[in-house]
């Protein structure tokens, strides 16, 4: 080897552990504080995040519901909110969200807890296993009445790449305004 190849060849070793560093520094999980636009509630999410709305049926129930969702390794951390026309019909829509999330997802409910406490007037817990584009899927969510005003704070991923960490740290971040 020549001189001029051996140098080479240490300048891209030297670049193969510069990016190797770069990369073990550079965070996968960049929690950052989101908030509701419509609807009120602060949340960390672990990405930068993306919001729509859509007009959805809560078993009879039309409603605009906004989601603010990011997405990390396939793993989606949401929030949805809406308001209804009436405070009474809560406990309908918090029903109506749980069979559609476990459908989404052919779901089966599990034995689990979610981090945190529920932050609203009332509040309904759903942890779930299924399958979602042929693949194992977990669902965590809290869904949760606060008046008229209805959230879906919600993890769902491979089921083996939800880290009770990163649960926690989202789960006990959620505050509605």
């Amino acid at each position: 080897m020549t001189m001029r190849q051996v140098s080479s060849a240490f300048s891209l070793a030297l670049l193969a552990v510069f990016v190797c560093v770069l990369t073990a520094c550079s965070p996968k999980y960049n929690w950052r504080e989101a908030h509701g636009e419509k609807i009120q509630f602060t949340v960390l999410l672990p990405a930068k995040p993306a919001s729509f709305t859509r007009q959805i049926d809560l078993d009879g129930l039309p409603v605009s519901m906004t989601m603010t969702a990011a997405e990390i390794d396939g793993v989606t951390f949401a929030v949805g909110a809406a308001e209804l026309a009436d405070a009474a019909q809560t406990p309908k829509a918090l029903e109506a969200m749980r069979t559609a999330l476990l459908n989404n997802i052919g779901g089966t409910p599990t034995a689990a807890t979610i981090p945190g406490k529920p932050a609203g007037d009332r509040a309904l817990d759903v942890v779930a296993a299924g399958v979602a584009r042929g693949q194992p899927m977990r669902l965590m969510a809290r869904l949760l009445a606060r008046d008229k005003r209805i959230y879906q704070v919600l993890i769902v991923g491979p089921e083996k790449s939800i880290e009770a960490e990163h649960a926690e740290t989202f789960f006990t971040s959620f505050a509605p305004s």
